[in-house]
């Protein structure tokens, strides 16, 4: 999800091909699709720093939960999910650099 596609097979500054990248379909379980699509809501919503990503807006994903109109306990998990996910991104995102 947060990895950008090289255009063409030539190796690029780094040494990696086109093929290096080929995406894999991912299947979400049915309990996960809302967060998921919360997380996918929140791509734009990244506070970067000098060293790249350090983690998403929570001033955002607090409103769009707000938003949702979901019960304390739902709220709750939902925005633990998002963290796990998030930490996860923060994670790959790393590793790329």
């Amino acid at each position: 999800m947060y990895e950008r596609l090289p255009d063409n097979e030539e190796p690029d500054a780094f040494g990696f091909k086109r093929a290096d990248f080929e995406r894999v379909p991912v299947a979400v379980w049915p309990e996960n699709v809302a967060v998921y699509r919360l997380f996918c809501d929140l791509q734009t919503q990244w506070r970067v720093g000098m060293a790249g990503p350090t983690g998403l807006d929570y001033n955002t994903l607090f409103h769009k939960l707000d938003r949702m109109r979901l019960s304390d306990d739902e709220y709750q998990t939902m925005e633990a999910d998002i963290r796990v996910m998030e930490y996860e991104a923060l994670s790959a995102m790393s590793d790329k650099a």
